[in-house]
């Protein structure tokens, strides 16, 4: 079965060609960064029209990749929420109106579940049960996953999640758009301990998160003196620091609650290396197994779309008959699936 991914969420659109017995065959992500980076932020207008511009080039680009012609294409799965309510639609009615045309199932995906699902389309792929640490813009989640379609919420971000907190410090510090990643590089040139900043709710006994008030401390230790180049990069690690503390702690917490031995980090944060490096070490001690998606995977893409659509047909999911009516859903709790 080959299967069509189209991601249009936010500010990225990506689209994938997974064939269920050969793996991911292609796939392409046009990345709206430089557009919006005069901004400071995405502009949900602006990225609606974009992806209007993009989709059917990239379709075309991972049709000749794969080698194989539209009529191949056995289902399309996009998708459909949470997310900006423009750009969800942009990709929903191309996928829709592609579906119609061939006529095969569209099936809308929710986009947190492309994530957590994305790790299995590694080589070294984990096996169910497992905890799935989510770390993708603005969620920042803790999930005990049983198979495709079982997911038990533990825990999730009360305020701003972990990226949204990267972002807006990153912000605070004066640098670019995307922010997160430029807080990452600024950090590796820092040391952390120069400044003394909260680790939230570490001790909490629970899987919540809350990155707000660290976001306001680093505020209050940027505004108390002028800050020099090298005590910005020490702040940034810092900052790193206590936010990679917290989210491995958290996460190891879940793991040895729920009993299994697997952990899955998926999301755009989990291509921090920090993050990375300290979730391993302390897995490793522990007995723990970490499995990433590949870096090229950790932010949104049309593969893990493509890949979830497929996991829920061939689990017998049957796409529900709309007759060319189809809904997105900007909010959709992912527990709700």
């Amino acid at each position: 079965m080959l299967v069509l991914g189209i991601e249009s969420s936010c500010d990225e659109t990506g689209l994938a060609l997974y064939d269920t017995e050969r793996g991911l065959l292609s796939h392409a992500v046009h990345t709206q960064v430089a557009m919006h980076e005069e901004y400071g932020g995405v502009v949900p207008e602006l990225a609606s029209r974009d992806h209007i511009r993009r989709l059917i080039p990239l379709l075309r680009h991972v049709l000749v990749e794969a080698c194989v012609e539209k009529s191949a294409i056995d289902a399309i799965a996009y998708t459909a929420g949470p997310g900006l309510a423009g750009a969800l639609l942009v990709g929903a009615s191309f996928a829709e109106s592609l579906a119609q045309a061939l006529a095969v199932p569209a099936l809308p995906v929710h986009h947190l579940e492309g994530h957590l699902l994305s790790p299995l389309l590694s080589v070294d792929a984990p096996t169910f049960p497992f905890v799935a640490l989510l770390v993708s813009g603005g969620h920042t989640q803790l999930m005990r996953v049983e198979r495709v379609g079982s997911y038990e919420l533990l825990g999730e971000s009360l305020d701003d999640a972990a990226g949204e907190a990267f972002d807006k410090t990153a912000k605070l510090l004066g640098l670019g758009y995307p922010g997160g990643p430029a807080l990452a590089v600024l950090a590796q040139q820092g040391t952390p301990g120069r400044f003394s900043l909260p680790r939230p709710m570490l001790r909490s006994a629970d899987f919540d998160f809350s990155f707000s008030g660290l976001k306001t401390a680093v505020l209050t230790a940027a505004r108390s003196r002028m800050l020099s180049a090298t005590e910005k990069a020490d702040l940034a690690a810092e900052f790193q620091e206590a936010v990679t503390e917290v989210l491995v702690a958290k996460a190891l917490a879940a793991v040895k609650h729920c009993g299994v031995e697997t952990l899955i980090v998926a999301g755009g944060v989990g291509a921090n290396r920090r993050l990375r490096e300290r979730l391993d070490s302390a897995a490793r001690r522990q007995g723990i197994r970490v499995h990433y998606p590949a870096l090229a995977l950790c932010t949104d893409n049309g593969a893990m779309i493509a890949y979830c659509g497929a996991q829920r047909l061939l689990a017998g999911e049957k796409p529900a008959r709309r007759d060319g009516a189809f809904a997105v859903r900007p909010r959709w709790p992912l527990q709700a699936l």
